[in-house]
């Protein structure tokens, strides 16, 4: 079987974001949690899952038939379901431990990660985000309807899918949806720095244009494949993208203007930042990849795969020494451990996993991942939920107990019990 990679270099941080991975961690933590003591595989059984349909109040009309829309692409097929009921903090109560796992491109390849991990997170009662790659659902031979900007049509960094991966990864948005996952959008060509023409150039016109394309490819995956056989997706793309990555984290200052115009509720593109509560950025929640302890050294690393590998295997070489592989595994999933703990015992600040389906030095970054959402998911306190939950959750609160919170360190663990009393 084929199996698609990105080309070189492609997908994987910048310089800019790279070297963010060695800031020394300055004033971060005046209370406990700093050190993870938490199994670093395996866990206690999940819990009995905490998921309703949306109440009442928040559920639009429906008279319980799928409404197929435009070519037969996408369709409606009622509110989402199996997502969690959440509810406005009382005085003095304690904020859940919110854990957030992503995942950028959202391709189903011949390593079938998607279904992987979106199996896993049902096991566990977790809901992810998946960030699709618009091109994924757009065949090869059809490149050319892809108008990049500031590229010729057709052009893209990563590889355009097979029909089977095109099938694939079909099968696993829908059963993702379904599951109460987020799909959102990581848009579509991943060009990056320091290639010309990348995302971090674009005006915020060019940025409209490749979101336009990646609803597009999303809303007429039918008329572009010609595939007769397979059911329309759940759900109506035009309302439930909400939020995305960008590709390298890069451009985020001319993104967020498009994505206000578009009525997106979140961005997840900041480059790094300590573990707080998040904020809003001009209206829209700003959701960064997060510093956390890099276990043997002394500077924070940033919560995703390639970050790690970086600093391992030196750069942007995806296999390195084979002999090391273990350590860096665990290096990599005591990192993940070690933020956690440090929120989970402190200031409850949500926690932000990014990660590629990529077996990148042996697969060990997805073993990591997977490890930690065994031990953390099944946790008293925690919900593992998707960026748009999480929206939910952030809006549904006083914005001056948000304030509040914002204004804790990390490993800050307050009395609970008076903190958030008026």
């Amino acid at each position: 079987m084929v199996k698609l990679r990105r080309r070189t270099a492609v997908g994987l941080a910048t310089a800019a974001v790279a070297a963010a991975v060695a800031v020394t961690l300055v004033a971060v933590g005046t209370g406990g949690g700093g050190s993870a003591h938490a199994k670093a595989a395996g866990g206690t059984a999940p819990q009995a899952p905490v998921r309703h349909a949306p109440t009442a109040s928040t559920t639009p009309t429906w008279d319980g038939k799928t409404k197929v829309i435009g070519d037969g692409s996408t369709s409606y097929t009622g509110p989402q379901p199996n997502q969690p009921t959440f509810h406005k903090l009382k005085p003095g109560e304690e904020p859940p431990q919110f854990v957030v796992f992503s995942w950028d491109g959202a391709l189903e390849g011949d390593d079938h990660d998607f279904s992987r991990f979106r199996t896993l997170a049902e096991k566990y009662h977790a809901n992810m985000t998946f960030f699709l790659s618009g091109i994924y659902l757009l065949p090869k031979d059809k490149s050319t309807l892809y108008h990049p900007p500031q590229h010729s049509p057709g052009a893209s960094a990563i590889d355009y899918p097979t029909d089977q991966h095109i099938r694939w990864t079909l099968e696993q948005l829908r059963l993702a949806w379904e599951d109460g996952d987020e799909i959102g959008t990581h848009f579509n060509g991943h060009f990056c720095l320091p290639d010309k023409g990348a995302g971090a150039d674009w005006s915020t016109k060019e940025w409209l244009s490749e979101t336009s394309q990646a609803y597009s490819f999303v809303q007429n995956w039918k008329t572009n494949t010609g595939f007769t056989d397979i059911p329309p997706l759940p759900f109506d793309y035009a309302q439930e993208l909400v939020g995305g990555r960008a590709p390298c984290l890069e451009g985020q200052k001319n993104l967020l203007p498009a994505e206000k115009q578009l009525g997106w509720r979140y961005d997840a593109s900041s480059p790094g930042d300590f573990q707080l509560w998040p904020q809003k950025e001009d209206g829209i929640w700003n959701f960064p990849l997060e510093l956390v302890p890099y276990p043997g050294k002394d500077f924070q690393g940033l919560t995703m795969d390639f970050n790690f590998l970086y600093n391992q295997s030196g750069g942007d070489v995806t296999e390195g020494d084979p002999a090391k592989y273990p350590e860096w595994e665990k290096q990599a999933r005591d990192g993940y451990l070690e933020g956690f703990q440090r929120v989970y015992n402190g200031s409850r600040a949500p926690l932000f996993i990014g990660n590629h389906f990529e077996d990148w030095n042996g697969g060990i970054y997805m073993q990591a991942v997977s490890d930690v959402v065994k031990d953390v998911c099944p946790r008293k306190g925690v919900e593992c939920v998707s960026f748009k939950q999480l929206c939910d959750w952030l809006d549904m609160q006083d914005p001056a107990v948000l304030a509040k919170l914002r204004n804790l360190d990390p490993g800050e663990s307050p009395d609970w019990s008076t903190f958030l009393k008026k």
